[in-house]
């Protein structure tokens, strides 16, 4: 255990965006903090005092290490802690059903070092009830009892990229323990951390409610898409059209529509809970159209596209154009899920000429061609026939870009107010 009985000695497993944030909170905290990673790289890169996370600094990283944060890639150096937040990847297998296979290795590996007494909190996005169905169970190998010799909760991640307004540690931690005595030993560890903890009552319901957010973000996000595609046929501004109805104060929240989902949470977290619900018989039609509406934005795109390219009787593959922006939202490096992906691989299907600028990716691979990001120069703009932007990044030249691209197709309405007639919104 911790050499300081009022210090809690803690792991964080699993180093990426959710991981590398949550071990600089817990060292900022004052706790000992140990990081593990099978990634060699990302050790590497926290050892040198670099950060690979948009959200951390290396200035974040030095501090750190500074306050002692150690960081391996091996699992016996948490032999001694007091608890363990497990933050691992948990993407969609290729069938759409949920891959916990980093959630399974984190835990086997686990239950080989882990002291008596300690406090496990997984962070990973999971169906609900896979605490039950695969954490416990592993943990309560060679006769341990959950809730006695080993403390099992649920918490999870509320990461978002780029996001200023709020710190990790301002925004509430919702936990759920397997027992009640999990859930207080579980406090214990992060009431030290964040700003507030909102108790629920069991791992389960913590599960939930994370996926429960998550789906509601993508069903009223096919809803908009959906009405963006029924305005365009309209020929009415969709934009407008939220904008005026955001200014009734109540019983609307303004969703946008977009080129597709993207991120490591929305278009995945949804499809978690409609796997776990098709387990129990339980059809879910919104979760099912929402998702099919989504991943056809790309499609949507592309025939704007198409058609806009043919009013200057150009054809698709005879076509150069310029995508501005590759990552999945604003200002940051993240391109996980991004909708980039089909926009392009569907370009290339049509045999278009692609190119891409993307400050924050230097390189974009797209069903294996590697691209590399292009500067943004007025002789590129002009050359390309048709510049089209899937991700606004503040830093982009607005102005430039509708100065001097002979057409611009823009899916997140970053050149509103700029009147022109070669620039088309989704």
């Amino acid at each position: 255990m911790s050499t300081d009985d009022d210090t809690p000695r803690v792991g964080v497993v699993g180093l990426g965006y959710v991981g590398l944030p949550l071990a600089l909170a817990f060292t900022r905290a004052g706790y000992e903090v140990v990081g593990v990673d099978i990634d060699t790289e990302r050790i590497d890169a926290i050892r040198d005092g670099r950060s690979y996370v948009t959200d951390v600094s290396d200035e974040d990283v030095a501090a750190a290490l500074d306050g002692g944060l150690q960081v391996t890639t091996e699992y016996e150096a948490l032999s001694d802690v007091d608890g363990v937040s497990i933050c691992v990847p948990t993407p969609l297998r290729k069938t759409g059903q949920p891959n916990l296979s980093y959630v399974a290795d984190a835990t086997e590996r686990l239950a080989k070092v882990l002291p008596d007494g300690c406090t496990v909190i997984l962070e990973s996005t999971v169906y609900p009830g896979a605490m039950e169905d695969l954490v416990v169970p592993t943990l309560s190998e060679n006769g341990k009892t959950i809730g006695e010799d080993v403390y099992v909760a649920f918490s999870p991640e509320r990461i978002d990229p780029g996001r200023e307004d709020y710190t990790l540690t301002e925004i509430p931690k919702v936990l759920g323990g397997v027992t009640p005595s999990c859930g207080d030993h579980a406090m214990a560890l992060y009431e030290g951390v964040f700003d507030e903890v909102v108790r629920v009552e069991s791992s389960t319901e913590a599960e939930l409610v994370k996926l429960l957010e998550n789906t509601f973000r993508a069903v009223n996000i096919g809803l908009i898409n959906e009405i963006a595609m029924i305005a365009n046929d309209l020929d009415v501004d969709i934009w407008q059209v939220v904008e005026a109805a955001s200014t009734k104060p109540y019983g609307f929240m303004p969703f946008y529509p977009g080129p597709g989902l993207g991120g490591h949470c929305i278009p995945i977290d949804p499809l978690y809970l409609s796997w776990k619900a098709g387990q129990q018989g339980i059809q879910t039609r919104f979760i099912d159209l929402a998702d099919q509406v989504n991943r056809e934005m790309p499609v949507h795109v592309v025939r704007r596209v198409n058609g806009l390219l043919n009013e200057k009787g150009l054809a698709v593959s005879q076509s150069s154009i310029l995508i501005v922006g590759v990552a999945y939202k604003p200002d940051v490096s993240d391109v996980r899920e991004s909708p980039a992906y089909d926009v392009m691989g569907l370009l290339e299907e049509r045999g278009a000429k692609i190119s891409y600028h993307d400050p924050y990716v230097p390189e974009f691979e797209v069903e294996g061609e590697t691209y590399e990001s292009i500067e943004l120069t007025e002789q590129i703009l002009r050359r390309a026939d048709c510049t089209l932007i899937v991700t606004d990044h503040d830093v982009l030249d607005l102005d430039s870009i509708v100065d001097h691209a002979p057409l611009v197709f823009d899916t997140r309405n970053a050149t509103n107010g700029h009147d022109a007639t070669h620039v088309h919104h989704l």
